[in-house]
């Protein structure tokens, strides 16, 4: 098993020269990753807002997100929520990365996978052992050693949120699933 790095620091500083036009209005950015504020829960929507629209994202309620705040990471720029990132808990093995979303201005600079990787830091920590993710984003995650797996192999997942799903018989979604230790293999 390879290790899942972290992210250099759940406190990131980057250069204006390291974004995209839309963040130089300053000279640094100052990106933190942290458990998010119940104030913050508006902003967290918002970040879903598009791809809810578009079809892409199922959406997600504010009291739901209330209910499992301390399972939500988020990204700030300043008092600014520019991602965000959550775990669900099925057993004591089994959790899902779900739920990433990064604002558009700060998307292709590796707030994503930072994302990832706290969350995968914070299974972790509650002693997980599988991490899995359903995405179309299949290679930010195949890059963080994440493998892909049939979906059928975590009946958890199927019963608790596909077969209810209305996009259960056209899903585009690929499962893949990051292993905290050797014990799955």
């Amino acid at each position: 098993m390879q290790s899942l790095s972290p992210p250099t620091s759940l406190t990131q500083t980057r250069t204006a020269s390291d974004t995209d036009k839309a963040m130089q209005k300053k000279t640094t950015v100052d990106l933190k990753i942290r458990t998010p504020q119940e104030t913050e829960i508006d902003a967290i929507l918002k970040l879903f807002e598009y791809e809810v629209r578009a079809g892409k994202m199922l959406p997600r309620y504010p009291d739901k997100i209330r209910k499992e705040l301390d399972n939500w990471l988020v990204a700030t720029d300043g008092d600014h929520v520019v991602g965000c990132v959550s775990l669900v808990f099925f057993d004591d093995d089994l959790c899902e990365v779900r739920s990433l979303a990064v604002d558009r201005a700060y998307r292709g600079h590796g707030l994503g996978s930072d994302l990832v990787k706290a969350a995968v830091q914070m299974a972790a920590g509650r002693g997980m052992h599988r991490v899995l993710s359903l995405t179309r984003a299949v290679s930010l995650f195949e890059r963080l050693d994440f493998h892909q797996a049939d979906v059928a192999c975590f009946p958890e997942k199927v019963w608790r949120d596909c077969e209810p799903c209305p996009f259960r018989d056209c899903c585009d979604e690929v499962a893949l699933v990051y292993y905290l230790d050797d014990s799955h293999h």
